[in-house]
Order: structure tokens, then C-alpha cells, then sequence
């Protein structure tokens, strides 16, 4: 590695001129040496000016410029491009920004090395060579690789390159990093309802908002709707000080309604890395979930138990599809005044060969908090239709079987041509298969959502509504929409003698209104005898729940049926069924 003599260096670091010598370390190059000019224009001493520069190269560089500059640095250090740029910085930060024109060359050296030499010029105060290098270089034009169009913010892609040379920054003046994940409330509902143009606009806002809260943090647009901030900590009380002022600008000053932004904050352990970071911010942030009251969580270290498990969900879901570690389990549903089996509900168990069971109140959430929740149903009507198929060919009693769906999966795919075409290609009838969906997601949907749910009805497939009377009642949805059958939440059956018996009532008045609109109703949780009686006294047509039978998969209900049938059911059709659902074939 090259090194300068005494000689060499006094003469180099004497020179008038603004320059500094650097050396390559891998796609980075670092100061070894830099010049009286160079502290004069910088004004600041030499060890101050070295170590500056060692930070970051692009300290105190305007934002709108950083991204430019940044990859211009990266290009010249991996030798794919000269260096020669015009920025702004405010290097005399009682000045404001000030223009500045470098150029780059490498030189060789004895020992068959090479260095980097950079010479700075301030052009500010020669309006003419100013204006000739702006034109030249280009000094407006964004950097696209680096810098968010619609914010002219720095993007993903400068976080991912450079953050972790701020985070080193940030630790060598002594302090501790912090990472913000931002994320806009109900993004989507602005646009529709104001248009992307004013969803841009919003955007810009939120931009200029988090430059005035955090003006010596890193900005930066990440996908979508979300932005990232890595800024020193200064506690946890400035820090939610800081995005609670954030939150109230972008509401007072945003075009439209809007329910401003949530954060999830992660201060850096000492040896966490910036993907890290942001992972462990996000995790914070999906945490709140749907209170708007919370503007803000902070990562514990102690939910890094329930993170892992969440980080495993999704890292598995995709082999858990593909080896069907996902099953399904059939619940009945039985006539309240016979008892008879009439209809079944399709519900996923999660059997993974080395976490053994997660259960659906685990990994429901989570696929939903990440948007996938669509895959799992699709996955469920493909399994069911496949299962459908088993039991016809082994003279199973068509029973029809409820599916549940959720508002997320319209917003994917075309559920309703999906539904159809898989039910044709296991040439099941759309008779057999009803789908559910909850009273909440009507309540909450969305014109286009709603849309779909008749064409669903529309195509034959039957509705039901599920979870009725589980806070989100609203009465007027059956003056809006067609269904088949309400299903009443199990909490009523469950708390059905709290405050004096007034669920007694509510279940009570809910049927007779229901049959009134000629609609089914159906109670789930039925779970002892004294439930199951009042069920049947207020004429309530279906049951569901532990006291009559527990969620199984197929092949214990094929078991079971062959000890009802007896030789109804022959042996080779119950080895070929359960042959194929253990291979997850569809019955050809």
C-alpha cells in the first residue's frame, strides 16, 4: 500500500490548492490527505476536514443533489466513469449552500497502486462559469437510480447504499442511531377519493414535513406509502415529540381528509446492521395494526420472540403451500332442530414439520399484516374443490362446504373468475361451495369490493355473512346487499347471560328480523347443552361448535363414516382417497 514520504506529504498538504488525495478501499475511496487550500475553502483543520470526509463524502451535500453525487462517487471509485460534477453544499454552514465544482483523476504511483486526487473549485461568486457549469453538468437533473421521482427524496436504493456510513457517523460523534418507519394512513382511500394527483401532492407534503422535524436526518421514499428517517436518538420523548408534530402538520396542511402517518421506531443496538434496523422499525409499525389513537411504537427487544415467529411465517409460506403443511379441516354445521350435518366449514391448520402446529390466530394475522392472505384462500378453494372430488368419487354425502374470504383478496386478484374456473376444472358445482366473508369487511368495503361479492352471488355461489354482531353491526347492510346467511358472532352464545341476559334479546330479535328478510341465521360457539337449547327455542336454523363436533381433516371423516356406513363404503375407495389426499392429488 502506497504511503508518502515526510517530503512528499508537507509539500502536498502545503499546496494552495483545494485538493485531497484518496485511496481506493473496495467500491469506496477514503481521504489520506488534504491540502491548506482545502482547509481554507472548508474552513476547518485539517484532522476536523479528514475525518469529515471519511464519514461520507457526501456530508453536507444539498438533498436533491445527494443522490446524483453519490452514484457519480460510486462510478469513479469502481472506475466505470470519470468524476467531474457541480453540486451545492453549505460546507460554511453560516452561508447557506454554495456551489462547488469538482473534478476527479487517479494517479499512479511508484509502487504500481494508484490514488485518487480530487480538486474543489467554489464557482458561487462567478455567475457567468456558474451558469455555464450548471448547464453543462446538468446539475438539476435527478439521479433516478438514487432519488424518488415524485419527492425528489432520496430512495430505497441510497438508504440500502448508504445508511450504514451515516449509522457509522452518528456512532463516532457519540451517539446512538435510530431509524423511523413511516407509514400513511389509508393512502389508497385518499387517492380514491381525491385522485393521485393530490395523492402525489400529499406525498411532496409529507417529504417537506419530515426535511423541517428531522433536518440533519437521512430521508428517504421507501415503497408505496412509506418513508424512512435515520436520525440521531435524541430520547424517547423528543423523538415522539418530533413524530407527533409530523402527524399534526400533514393533517392541518394536506388538501383532504387524512388520519396522518404512524410510526414504528428501532434504536440500534450496537452491532445491528441498517437491514436490521429497518426489519425490526417495520415490525414496530405493523405492531399498531388499525388504532389511530397510536401514533407511534418503539421495537422491544423483548418481542423479538413473537418477531421470529412472524419472520417465519412468512418466510415458510410459500413451502407450506407448496408441501401442503396447510390442511384442511372440516367443521360441521348442523340443523338445530334434527341435529343432521348439513353443510361444512373449510378452516386452515397450519402442521409444520418443525414448529409443529401454528395455529390460525397466529398465522392469519400476519399473512394479513403482509398482504397474503389472498394466496391462502386461493389455496383453500383449490384444496377444497380438490377434496370436493374425493368425496364424490368415494360416495360421500355431498355436503356442501363455506370458505372464508377476506376483503384483501379482491384488492389481488379476480376472485370471482379464480372461484370459477377452479370449481370447473375439479367439475364441482357452485352449489357445493358458499363462501364467507365478515360483517366488518362489508361494513369497511369498497364499491368495487361490494361489486364482487354480488357477481359471486350472481355466478351461483352462495354468501354468508360471518361474525354478526361482533361490534361492527350495522343493520342497514341488509338494505345494501344480498345475503344468503348470518352467521352470529360466537362471543354472543359466549356471554349470552352477562348484563342480566340482554344477548338473550339481541339473538332473539336478530332471528326473528332475519327470517322476516328471509335469511338464515346460523349460531357458532355452541359449546354446552343449556346454549344449544336456546339456540333451538328462538328458531335459529344452523349450529356450529365443540358440543357437536370439533375441526378434523377429511380422512378422519372418512374413518368415521366407514364405521357408520359399514360396507356402504368399500375399502378400496376409502385406501384410494385417503391415498390421494396424503399426495395432495385431486381424484383423477
Amino acid at each position: 500500500m502506497f504511503t508518502f514520504t515526510e517530503d512528499m506529504r508537507r509539500a502536498y498538504e502545503k499546496m494552495p490548492v483545494p485538493l485531497a488525495y484518496y485511496r481506493r478501499d473496495g467500491d469506496r475511496i477514503v481521504p489520506i490527505l488534504v491540502s491548506d487550500g482545502l482547509c481554507q475553502l472548508m474552513r476547518a483543520d485539517r484532522d476536523t476536514l479528514i475525518a469529515r470526509l471519511s464519514d461520507s463524502l457526501l456530508d453536507r451535500v444539498h438533498p436533491d443533489d445527494v443522490g446524483r453525487i453519490a452514484r457519480a462517487v460510486k462510478d469513479f471509485a469502481c472506475h466505470i466513469s470519470g468524476y467531474n460534477v457541480v453540486y451545492r453544499s453549505n460546507y460554511r454552514s453560516d452561508e447557506g449552500y454554495r456551489y462547488i465544482h469538482s473534478v476527479g483523476r487517479y494517479q499512479a504511483t511508484e509502487d504500481g497502486s494508484e490514488l485518487a486526487v480530487f480538486v474543489y473549485t467554489d464557482i458561487s461568486d462567478n455567475e457567468g462559469e456558474r451558469n455555464e457549469l450548471v448547464a453543462n453538468y446538468e446539475l438539476f437533473q435527478k439521479d433516478r437510480f438514487y432519488t424518488d421521482p415524485v419527492t425528489d427524496l432520496p430512495n430505497i436504493n441510497f438508504m440500502h447504499e448508504f445508511a450504514d456510513d451515516r449509522v457509522a457517523k452518528i456512532r463516532s460523534a457519540g451517539g446512538k442511531p435510530a431509524l423511523v418507519f413511516f407509514d400513511i394512513n389509508g393512502l389508497r382511500s385518499y387517492n380514491n377519493q381525491y385522485g393521485y394527483e393530490q395523492g402525489d401532492e400529499l406525498l411532496r407534503l409529507i417529504a417537506g414535513v419530515l426535511k423541517s422535524e428531522f433536518p440533519t436526518g437521512l430521508i428517504s421514499r421507501g415503497a408505496d406509502d412509506h418513508f424512512l428517517v435515520l436520525t440521531a436518538f435524541d430520547g424517547e420523548e423528543a423523538l415522539s415529540a418530533r413524530i407527533n408534530a409530523v402527524n399534526e402538520k400533514v393533517k392541518e396542511n394536506a388538501t383532504g381528509n387524512t388520519t396522518g402517518v404512524q410510526a414504528g421506531i428501532y434504536v440500534y443496538a450496537p452491532n445491528a446492521t441498517t437491514s436490521e434496523a429497518v426489519d425490526h422499525a417495520t415490525h414496530a409499525q405493523r405492531q399498531i395494526g388499525d388504532d389511530l389513537n397510536i401514533t407511534h411504537l418503539y421495537f422491544r427487544h423483548e418481542d423479538d420472540d413473537v418477531y421470529w415467529r412472524q419472520r417465519y411465517i412468512i418466510e415458510a409460506f410459500n413451502l407450506a403451500l407448496a408441501n401442503h403443511w396447510i390442511k384442511v379441516y372440516y367443521q360441521p354445521i348442523v340443523r338445530s332442530d334434527t341435529k343432521k350435518t348439513v353443510k361444512l366449514e373449510a378452516l386452515a391448520r397450519w402442521i409444520d414439520p418443525t414448529r409443529g402446529t401454528i395455529s390460525p390466530g397466529e398465522f392469519i394475522p400476519v399473512l394479513s399484516k403482509y398482504h397474503l392472505l389472498y394466496r391462502l384462500d386461493l389455496y383453500m378453494v383449490e384444496q377444497v374443490c380438490k377434496e370436493t372430488r374425493i368425496r364424490r368419487e368415494i360416495g360421500l354425502p355431498m355436503i356442501p362446504v363455506t370458505i372464508n374470504f377476506s376483503a384483501q383478496d379482491f384488492d389481488h386478484v379476480d376472485m370471482v373468475d379464480a372461484l370459477v374456473k377452479t370449481t370447473a376444472l375439479y367439475s364441482v358445482s357452485h352449489d357445493d361451495i358458499i363462501i364467507e366473508i365478515t360483517e366488518q369487511d362489508i361494513a369497511q368495503g369498497t364499491e368495487h369490493f361490494l361489486a364482487q361479492l354480488q357477481a359471486i352471488r350472481n355466478n351461483g355461489f352462495r354468501l354468508w355473512l360471518d361474525d354478526f354482531g361482533s361490534g361492527y353491526s350495522s343493520l342497514n347492510v341488509f338494505s345494501q346487499f344480498d345475503v344468503d346467511l348470518v352467521k352470529f358472532d360466537l362471543n354472543l352464545l359466549r356471554h349470552l347471560d352477562d348484563h342480566n341476559g340482554i344477548n338473550r334479546t339481541i339473538m332473539r330479535t336478530m332471528v326473528a328480523m332475519a327470517r322476516e328478510l328471509g335469511i338464515q341465521t346460523l349460531a357458532e360457539g355452541v359449546e354446552k347443552v343449556d346454549q344449544d337449547d336456546f339456540v333451538s327455542a328462538i328458531g335459529c336454523e344452523l349450529e356450529q361448535g365443540y358440543y357437536f363436533f370439533r375441526p378434523e381433516p377429511l380422512d378422519d371423516h372418512i374413518f368415521k363414516l366407514r364405521k357408520r356406513e359399514g360396507d356402504a363404503l368399500s375399502q378400496e375407495h376409502i385406501d384410494k382417497a385417503l391415498s390421494l389426499i396424503d399426495r395432495g392429488e385431486d381424484g383423477q
